[in-house]
C-alpha cells in the first residue's frame, strides 16, 4: 500500500480558492481559537499545536516524489502558519522548492497577531521563498465589534499587520463579515471596516455573512444584544460598506456561497455597477439574481 504523504487531522479547512492546491498542514489548529463566531476548530482533536518540523519536511518530499510537477500551489495549513518561526517557515518553503519545483503559489491564512512578530524584512524573505498570498480574516474594523466577538485585534492592529504584509510585496485577501455587529452596530461596522480597507488598500476584498451551523449561544455570552440582520438589512449594510470605499485597484467579491447577492468586480473601477446591483435587491429583491436559501451555506 502506498504511504499516505500528508497526515491530516479532520476537519481541514481551506479558502474557496484553494480549491486546487495542497492542502500542507504546518499547524493543527488555530493559535487564538477565541472568535465567537468562528466554529471551525472547536473540536478536541483540533487543539493548536506546531506539527513536528520533521514530519512536515518528509511530507513535502514525498509530495514532490509521488506527483513530481503536478502541484503548482500550496496552501499552508491549519488556521494560521505565521505562528511558525521564520526559520521554521523559510525550512518549509526552501523543501516546496527543492521537492515541488513547479509551485507558483504557496499561501496561508494570517492572524495580524503572529504577522506583527515578524518585521517586514522576515517577511520579504518569506515572499521571496514563495509565500505571496495571505489570507486575512479582519472580519471588521469598528473596535466594538471586534471586542464583541472577542477578535483580540483592534483596527489598529490589523492595519499594521496588513501595512507590513503589503511592503513586503504580499498579496493581501482580506475578509469582512456582513451583519457581524448586528442590528445595533451595522452602521460602524459598515463605515469602519471601510476605514480598513481605504487605509490599506488591499489587493483582494471580500464579504461573507456571518452565520451560526451550530447555534449562537457561544456567540450572545460576550454580545448578548446582538440581533440578525435580515436580507434587506444584509443588503443596507454592504451598500454602506461599497459607498463608503475608497479603493483603486481592489477586487471585490461577495461571492461566497453565505451571500445572497452574489458580487464581483474591481474597486474603484466598478463601484458604480456594484452599488447599482446592490440598490436593486434592496429596492426590488425579486427582480435581483439573489440565491435561494437552499444555494447558501458555508
Amino acid at each position: 500500500m502506498q504511504e499516505t504523504p500528508i497526515h491530516y487531522i479532520n476537519p481541514v479547512f481551506r479558502p474557496p480558492s484553494e480549491a486546487q492546491s495542497l492542502i500542507l498542514p504546518v499547524t493543527n489548529g488555530c493559535s487564538w481559537n477565541r472568535c465567537t463566531y468562528c466554529e471551525m476548530y472547536t473540536q478536541p482533536q483540533k487543539k493548536f499545536a506546531l506539527r513536528d518540523e520533521a514530519e512536515v519536511l518528509h511530507s513535502i518530499e514525498r509530495c514532490g516524489a509521488l506527483y513530481g510537477t503536478q502541484v503548482q500551489r500550496v496552501f499552508l495549513g491549519d488556521g494560521d502558519a505565521m505562528a511558525l518561526s521564520t526559520r521554521r517557515l523559510v525550512e518549509v518553503l526552501q523543501a516546496i522548492r527543492t521537492h515541488m519545483p513547479a509551485v507558483r503559489r504557496v499561501s496561508s491564512y494570517c492572524l495580524p497577531r503572529n504577522v506583527r512578530n515578524k518585521s517586514v524584512a522576515e517577511l520579504t524573505q518569506l515572499r521571496q521563498l514563495g509565500l505571496t498570498l495571505a489570507y486575512i480574516g479582519a472580519e471588521s474594523g469598528d473596535d466594538t465589534v471586534l471586542q464583541k466577538v472577542n477578535k483580540g485585534e483592534t483596527l489598529a492592529s490589523t492595519q499594521d499587520a496588513l501595512d507590513r504584509l503589503g511592503a513586503a510585496g504580499i498579496t493581501r485577501s482580506v475578509m469582512l463579515l456582513n451583519g457581524l455587529g448586528g442590528q445595533v452596530l451595522s452602521a460602524q461596522h459598515a463605515a469602519n471596516s471601510a476605514r480598513l480597507a481605504n487605509a490599506t488598500q488591499p489587493e483582494f476584498l471580500a464579504t461573507l455573512v456571518v452565520s451560526f451551523p451550530q447555534g449562537e449561544a457561544r456567540f450572545r455570552q460576550a454580545f448578548p444584544e446582538w440581533e440578525p440582520l435580515d436580507q434587506n438589512a444584509l443588503f443596507v449594510e454592504l451598500e454602506q460598506l461599497l459607498q463608503s470605499l475608497e479603493l483603486k485597484r481592489t477586487v471585490f467579491r461577495s461571492d461566497h456561497a453565505s451571500n445572497w447577492l452574489p458580487l464581483r468586480g474591481t474597486l474603484g473601477a466598478e463601484k458604480a455597477r456594484l452599488l447599482a446591483e446592490v440598490r436593486q435587491a434592496i429596492a426590488s429583491p425579486q427582480s435581483a439574481h439573489l440565491r435561494q436559501e437552499w444555494q447558501r451555506g458555508l
